[in-house]
């Protein structure tokens, strides 16, 4: 299919996991990635989720809530047993993920980087997150994201 070719898209062909990609036009002047792809794919934003860097205890951690929250540093902290977060610089999270910011994929990061999943994630049969690049969004059962990438599941959407 036209349009692959992310490392998240070949972790997942790799993987044989059952997935659908989506691809759209990525508008620049759209202030919202997540909610873009939502409208243009013509689905409910709860399940479109983006994922987001964080530092926890000075360390980078990843975040993925739905593009319809903010991410609660305090419970992502929690989830990691960790004290403090904050958000990581954009240079730091594009360099330890591989990915430019709005094309971030919680799958297939340069380096394996501890994930929690909103807990909302799991009221669905599929979501859709960042297949790597803006205008391409991946489907997928919640349950394969969680073991692709050993996440947490928890409740970090505020």
């Amino acid at each position: 299919m036209a349009g692959r070719g992310t490392p998240a898209t070949a972790l997942l062909d790799k993987q044989k996991v059952a997935h659908q990609l989506h691809a759209y036009e990525h508008d620049p002047r759209h202030e919202s990635y997540g909610l873009e792809a939502a409208e243009a794919l013509g689905i409910s934003p709860e399940r479109v989720f983006k994922t987001l860097v964080a530092e926890v205890d000075g360390r980078l951690a990843v975040g993925v809530v739905p593009v319809t929250g903010q991410l609660d540093l305090k419970a992502l902290a929690a989830a990691l047993g960790g004290k403090k977060a904050r958000m990581a610089e954009v240079a730091a999270a594009e360099r330890a993920t591989g990915y430019v910011a709005g094309g971030i994929s919680p799958l297939g990061q340069k380096k394996r980087l501890p994930l929690v999943l909103d807990a909302s994630a799991e009221a669905f049969g599929t979501i859709y997150c960042s297949a790597g690049r803006r205008g391409l969004e991946v489907e997928l059962a919640p349950a394969d994201l969680v073991r692709l990438t050993r996440a947490v599941v928890a409740p970090i959407a505020g």
